[in-house]
């Protein structure tokens, strides 16, 4: 039981978005009520140790937030973080997804080599990209905040967008990577 509770933690903690119970369960291959139980000891355990991270559960779906007794703390690093420049690999991230969106979260994980569910929320959080479910999977693009801010109507307005948008390089990358 407390490698599942690990394992729900681990999910749960990369998850940019809440994740359903049959997802969990699909993926650690148990039972829907295994996960439930799981999930509802792992919340009082983040209740009863007073942590920063509380799991909240609506409906079948699960997510760790922030605790709201931190509301404060968190407010002030989100507008300093939504209102600061962007960092270097948030940059790169932006510029993936702008000239080869939508496009999906593994995908550019495999084009930079990281985990990027942080750099998505804050891109998500500012305004920056938009996200889309298709198939059981989340894809991003560019906002039109975004266009607007650069001045263009559409992403092929972008400079050099039709060599970048099909280089062969990041196709064969793409391929290959392993996920």
């Amino acid at each position: 039981m407390d490698k599942l509770k690990s394992q729900l933690e681990s999910l749960l903690f990369i998850a940019a978005k809440p994740l359903t119970v049959k997802q969990l369960s699909e993926w650690l291959a148990v039972k829907p009520d295994q996960i439930t139980a799981v999930c509802a000891e792992l919340a009082q355990d983040y209740k009863d140790n007073e942590r920063g991270i509380q799991l909240t559960c609506s409906g079948d779906k699960y997510q760790l937030v922030s605790a709201p007794d931190n509301a404060a703390a968190v407010q002030k690093f989100i507008a300093e973080e939504t209102s600061g420049e962007l960092s270097r690999p948030s940059l790169e991230a932006l510029t993936i997804i702008a000239y080869r969106g939508p496009v999906a979260k593994f995908e550019l994980d495999k084009i930079r080599g990281v985990n990027c569910a942080l750099i998505l929320r804050n891109l998500l959080i500012r305004g920056l990209i938009e996200s889309k479910e298709e198939r059981g999977e989340t894809y991003y693009s560019v906002s039109l905040d975004f266009l607007r801010f650069l001045g263009v109507t559409n992403v092929q307005a972008l400079p050099d967008y039709e060599r970048l948008h099909a280089l062969d390089t990041i196709n064969q990358l793409l391929e290959e990577a392993p996920i």
